[in-house]
Order: C-alpha cells, then structure tokens, then sequence
C-alpha cells in the first residue's frame, strides 16, 4: 500500500486530499492543530486507511513526534509528503499587526523546514519518495495585499527547486503546486480584505487542488505546476515579460 502524509489535513485542500488519496487505496497520515476535525476525517476514512496526528508545524518536537507516529504505522515507509499547511493573512502591509506577519512566516516557511528536515530520512529510505509543496500563484510575482504571504510562497518556490536538485541522488522527486484562489475557510475568511479576490476570482475548490496533487505524483513533469489555465499562461510568459508590464497587470487585477 502506497502512503502520503499531509499537513494541514483537517479542512480545505489537506482534508481533499487525504479523502482522494484514501479512496485510491492510499494510507494517510492526517496531521494539523484541530484534533476534533482530523477525528472526523479519521472516521470518515476509516482506522485502517489513515493515521492521525494532532501536530503544529512551528513546533519540531510536534513535527518529530507526529512523523514518529506515522512511520510507525507504516513500516518507516513515505511514498508521498504534501506540505499543505499554511496560513494567510489580507491587507495592506503596515495595517496587519507584526504578529500576523510573523505568524505567516512561522507557519508558511519556517514549518515547511521543519517538517522537510524530519521527513528526509523516510523519503530517503522509500524509493522513489516524492515531495508536493503548496506554493501559490502568489509566487509568481509580488502580490499587494498579500506581501507576506507572497514572500513565504516565493520562499516555498525557491526551497523547492534547491531540494529538487540536492535531493535527486536520494530519488526523491521534489515539486509544488501553485494555485491562485481557492474556495476555502482561509480565503473565504480573507476575501473582503483585497480587491485581488475580485480580479483574479475564486474559481477553483479544495477537490479541484487535491485532483492536482495526484496529477501530479501520477506523472507530472516539471518543479512548478501553476493550477488553471490563466495562471499556466502567465507563469509561461512572466520570464518573458518585462518586470513594468508585470507590475502593471497586478496592480490591474488589485483594482488600481
């Protein structure tokens, strides 16, 4: 039985997923802070197909124990790890308490080390081990509204591509995702904070994602994989294009 941990598996595109990949036949470990929703998930899945883990990704002992747990229930093997979790947070940059920028890079970066870091010996040991990042259409370019959050996902997008090279003597295949706005409890909580919501819209779901995710692993080519057709096209062009046209189609889709 092939296996996937995911993170940030309670709701939206983790909770998609770990359901998609459970239906394949897939063992899931669940991981995130929401203990009563992952129970929910595990009932709905069933005991046999998924683990759970009650785990916050700022926190290494957390991440450390959680990988634990799930190597233990599947023999030290780790076909898949999607980093899924994240957090955001929309407004103008100097509006948003430095908490909340702080939070985002805690959650969005400095957990995506931890969790890598602890992963590696078990995607090292499980041949043909793949990572999926969650990076984002916000990697793309510097996005108004979303300056820290488009900085963690630039981030993510770098961490990506230099682990894809370092770790390929190990086999182990390293890509992410990158969505623009999908309907989930995060954005749907953030929408009245951006006029960006309303420029590029809300078209795309949790499932829609999750689809991607085994897209991906199935036989997707390539580091990045922008989801939809609008985002695959200026991904496409956005090396071509000219920093000042960029900048103007943002500042267009911000509504200025």
């Amino acid at each position: 039985m092939k296996t996937i941990f995911i993170t940030g598996a309670a709701a939206g595109i983790g909770r998609a997923t770990a359901q998609l990949f459970a239906g394949k036949g897939w063992f899931v470990g669940a991981a995130d802070r929401d203990e009563a929703a992952l129970r929910t998930l595990q009932e709905g899945l069933g005991e046999a197909n998924c683990s759970v883990h009650v785990m916050d990704v700022t926190d290494a002992a957390s991440v450390r124990q959680a990988l634990a747990g799930f190597a233990a229930r599947t023999e030290g093997q780790l076909d898949v790890l999607h980093n899924n979790a994240g957090i955001l947070r929309v407004g103008r940059f100097e509006a948003i308490p430095l908490e909340d920028h702080r939070a985002q890079v805690d959650v969005n970066l400095t957990g995506l080390l931890n969790v890598l870091h602890t992963a590696f010996p078990w995607l090292r040991d499980t041949p043909g081990a793949q990572v999926v990042n969650m990076s984002s259409a916000s990697a793309i370019h510097g996005t108004p509204d979303f300056a820290s959050y488009s900085a963690t996902k630039h981030a993510v997008r770098a961490m990506t591509e230099a682990l894809d090279i370092e770790w390929q003597e190990y086999d182990i295949r390293v890509c992410d995702l990158m969505p623009p706005f999908v309907a989930t409890g995060m954005v749907n909580a953030n929408r009245a904070g951006s006029g960006m919501f309303d420029g590029i819209g809300v078209n795309l779901g949790a499932e829609d994602v999750a689809a991607q995710v085994w897209a991906v692993i199935r036989g997707g080519r390539g580091v990045h994989h922008p989801v939809s057709f609008p985002m695959k096209g200026l991904w496409s062009t956005s090396g071509a294009m000219p920093t000042a046209v960029t900048r103007r189609i943002m500042k267009r889709l911000w509504g200025r």
